[in-house]
């Protein structure tokens, strides 16, 4: 398998993939030593999980930059990324024996009833490479804290750093067999449904996850998915300052060159702000400066997948078709590497691909509403319900626009985030269960209800 930089399109290194008899013997080695992992206390587990948590601190420019020669993300937001992590970290360590010990729920004379969280037992992740460390660490690190073995698939794309994450956790003091990476493409994903894991963890697309989904459900596993979105916000009338407000959701629409799950991809703005919101918004993207990740000041660089421009010249191609103004960008970037101009729409309909299918590039469309009732028809029109976001001065006038949204988080006055402290989850086409928050942290046991007489 060939690992590719895409912001030079030259070939990093090769690595010898996986194969199903490779991934039985790292399965069979993960089933035996999970029980003694489970057996140590929580407490020492806790703290392995810190020395990671500081190995990522001492490592960090060294791992941006395997990152960001990886994926071609800006390196700044590797380190970012990085960071954000050991943020994420921090809060699942801070909280894990609050939610992950026994519980008691009665205590009367003769008589206690508690809840013990038990770990399932193997599980298996199968990864992302737009963010390998914050998605990464939503499974893997709650996995292991509750006392699982894991097998870890990071996304092709992605393997390098993968890779080098499973090197630190054993430097850290996991386990040798506890936590193993499987190397490869799509053929390794779907040998990993055939075995006999106690859990199956993805995150990734829409139409992966549910061939995942179905394809493991005779299993009677959890089986979580954290898939896409078509994420929508609302700028109404009454915000206060609309030029911050284009620039702050100019970039929850680009950074990482859109290709976010929780990225803002379809806008509608107050006709009353329209104009002045348009504005703002392209001379923000047209400052930005475009080039090779590991340049100064860059904040758009290359593209992950080459095959992720045909889907972002078709959105623009359909969108221009069906009567769209392009106002900056649309057309892939000559030269070496996968780049695409950060690319507006605007005059656009919700008919059009780009309001209805996921981009995960630097594309957005905007389209002017006259008032909630029209915005609120145009967020719901989607098969998607991951995060949606109202901008408005009034906090009631939000939180009754985003009860109306089947999503998974709402922001109001802001967009594209994530909080460790939160559940992470998707409806519809977003996916099915959820990551961070104490549901996370529980999403990797098994509750086992005690009553105690005597």
């Amino acid at each position: 398998m060939e690992i590719i930089n895409p912001a030079t399109a030259e070939i990093i290194t090769s690595l010898k993939e996986d194969n199903p008899s490779t991934l039985q013997i790292k399965f069979d080695a993960l089933k035996e030593a999970q029980s003694e992992w489970a057996g140590i206390t929580l407490h020492e587990r806790i703290s392995v999980i810190a020395r990671f948590s500081d190995l990522l601190q001492n490592k960090t420019e060294e791992l941006a930059a395997m990152l960001t020669r990886e994926v071609g993300k800006p390196l700044q937001q590797s380190r970012n990324e990085i960071n954000g992590a050991r943020a994420r970290i921090k809060w699942m360590l801070a909280n894990a024996e609050k939610y992950l010990s026994d519980e008691l729920m009665v205590d009367e004379p003769g008589l206690k009833e508690l809840i013990k969280y038990e770990p399932l037992g193997v599980v298996c992740n199968i990864s992302a490479w737009n963010y390998p460390y914050l998605v990464g660490v939503n499974v893997f690190i709650p996995a292991l804290l509750s006392g699982n073995a894991v097998l870890y698939k990071p996304s092709e794309y992605a393997t390098l750093t993968g890779l080098e994450i499973g090197k630190l956790l054993k430097e850290a003091g996991i386990p040798e067999q506890v936590f193993h990476v499987a190397i490869g493409a799509k053929e390794t994903g779907a040998a990993l449904l055939e075995m006999n894991f106690d859990g199956y963890f993805f995150t990734g697309s829409y139409q992966t996850g549910k061939y995942i989904y179905e394809k493991v459900a005779g299993k009677m596993v959890p089986c979580q998915l954290e898939l896409g979105g078509k994420d929508p916000l609302y700028i109404a009338e009454d915000v206060a300052d609309v030029s911050a407000a284009a620039i702050g959701t100019a970039d929850g629409a680009f950074y990482n060159n859109g290709q976010s799950c929780c990225a803002v991809e379809r806008i509608y703005v107050h006709e009353q702000n329209y104009a002045e919101y348009v504005k703002a918004f392209v001379t923000e993207v047209e400052s930005w400066k475009i080039g090779l990740p590991t340049a100064d000041g860059v904040y758009i660089g290359a593209l992950t997948r080459k095959e992720q421009i045909a889907v972002l010249e078709n959105q623009v191609k359909d969108a221009l078709n069906k009567g769209a103004k392009l106002l900056t960008g649309g057309k892939a970037i000559t030269g070496k590497g996968y780049y695409f101009e950060p690319t507006v729409l605007t005059d656009v309909t919700n008919d059009m691909l780009v309001m209805q299918e996921e981009s995960f590039g630097p594309i957005i469309g905007i389209m002017k509403v006259n008032n909630d009732t029209e915005a609120l028809k145009m967020m719901q029109d989607t098969a998607y319900g991951l995060t949606a976001s109202v901008y408005t001065a009034d906090q009631s006038r939000a939180e009754k626009i985003l009860a109306q949204l089947d999503a998974g988080s709402g922001y109001w006055n802001c967009c594209d985030r994530v909080s460790a402290a939160l559940p992470w989850s998707g409806r519809k086409y977003s996916g099915i269960g959820a990551t961070l928050s104490h549901q996370g942290l529980r999403a990797f046991t098994k509750p086992k209800g005690y009553h105690l007489r005597g």
